[in-house]
């Protein structure tokens, strides 16, 4: 099985405006999913770590809506991270990727568009458990 793409950064529409700038994220059209939640997190600790899991199911576009923020992805057998700091660009996280965000800025706002309501059961909160779900998905593939 073909390890999935560590992230890609959507460029979301940017209208310059002199009263202040506008950013648009459509579903289907600037989001390659359909939206079902939208959640942001704020005054974070510049120390603080947030994400620290995966998702089995449910893809999502993270945006650095305010301040800056570096989010580190992992497929399992490598790694790479991306500095956000743009409100009209989204880092798109595709599903069976772990997600680390930590790095943020003073006054920093993280807003994710994620595909599914809250599920916990779509999520893998252990490492070593992301680990040996990414092994057997990979073992069911080459059967």
């Amino acid at each position: 099985m073909k390890q999935k793409t560590l992230g890609q950064i959507i460029a979301l529409k940017k209208i310059a405006d002199p009263r202040g700038n506008l950013t648009v994220a459509e579903q289907h059209h600037d989001v390659p999913f359909g939206i079902s939640r939208v959640y942001w997190t704020y005054d974070i600790p510049t120390d603080a770590e947030r994400g620290g899991h995966a998702h089995i199911h449910c893809r999502e576009v993270i945006i650095a809506v305010s301040g800056s923020f570096t989010v580190t992805l992992d497929n399992g057998s490598e790694r790479k991270q991306y500095l956000l700091s743009k409100p009209y660009e989204g880092l798109f996280v595709d599903t069976g990727i772990w997600r680390t965000l930590e790095n943020f800025s003073s006054g920093a706002v993280c807003l994710v568009l994620a595909e599914d309501p809250f599920d916990v059961n779509d999520y893998i909160y252990d490492y070593n458990q992301y680990l040996d779900y990414i092994r057997r998905k990979t073992t069911d593939a080459t059967v």
